[in-house]
């Protein structure tokens, strides 16, 4: 596997940023635009917009442009490329949000490099600014940097959670139930990537969903791991090839987080920079 410089990371890290935020703000304009948006159905609550394609039609064209020896992963397009450098690409997490007109979506970019996640970029449609972080340098908002809730206490902490047709629903009334029973008070806003941002950003004190596919997550994980929270997640090989479960929490919470779970001892935990 090709191994990027310290030049190479940062040409990328800035390129992500700025693709973030185009995407992002071509996504806005056909959200707002009437009648703008063209629906197709990948099967039961599962959507796919105009967008979602236009938009990642952008980014693998600006990548081909920018860096031609990468490998591409994207949620409407799949893969393409070798052994070296690969982006991972959500053109729209949270597309059921994004074709009802609701705010709570976001374009996620993220760069998967010498077997680690390198860097991550996440347009918030909701605050319209883009998130990032880049591995071992922290993780901001713009110029403003995020640090995971020190929060210790359950009965005033907020759990956020997501539930898709791809793992059955009993587990997760379950866990709402737990999350009840604990104190917590918990919220599903239907777009993992921004879950993980608001743990990051300490708005949250856990976010969590039984199975996810590598776009939806690889730039999120980075950044909540990057403003001091515990990550829980398959190995980044098992997460790119299957997807899997995501738990990410304030580190202060921690305890009182593995509770409401029996974590497998194949997960890696990790625990970001605060």
């Amino acid at each position: 596997m090709t191994s990027l410089s310290e030049y190479d990371i940062e040409a990328r890290y800035a390129f992500a940023r700025a693709l973030a935020e185009s995407a992002g703000a071509r996504a806005l304009e056909i959200q707002r635009r009437k009648e703008a948006i063209s629906i197709s159905n990948k099967g039961l609550q599962d959507f796919v917009t105009n967008a979602d394609r236009e938009c990642e039609a952008l980014i693998r064209a600006a990548i081909a442009h920018d860096f031609p020896d990468d490998g591409f992963v994207g949620e409407e397009t799949g893969r393409t490329g070798g052994d070296g450098p690969v982006w991972v690409i959500d053109p729209i997490d949270g597309t059921n949000n994004y074709m009802r007109r609701l705010p709570d979506w976001g374009v996620s970019i993220a760069l998967v490099a010498d077997g680690e996640i390198m860097l991550g970029a996440i347009f918030d449609a909701t605050t319209q600014t883009v998130f990032h972080a880049r591995r071992g340098h922290g993780a901001f908002n713009g110029d403003n940097r995020l640090s995971a809730s020190k929060n210790d206490d359950p009965k005033s902490a907020l759990a956020l959670t997501g539930h898709s047709r791809r793992t059955t629903i009993g587990p997760y009334l379950d866990l709402l139930l737990k999350l009840h029973e604990h104190g917590f008070d918990h919220r599903r806003i239907g777009a993992a990537a921004l879950g993980l941002l608001r743990v990051a950003e300490g708005k949250a004190e856990l976010f969590y969903e039984a199975h996810l596919n590598c776009w939806d997550v690889l730039a999120g994980i980075l950044i909540a791991e990057e403003a001091g929270a515990i990550v829980e997640r398959p190995a980044l090989t098992d997460l790119l090839r299957q997807g899997g479960p995501v738990r990410a929490s304030g580190p202060e919470i921690a305890s009182a987080v593995s509770a409401l779970f029996h974590p497998s001892p194949q997960r890696r935990q990790t625990q970001g920079r605060g």
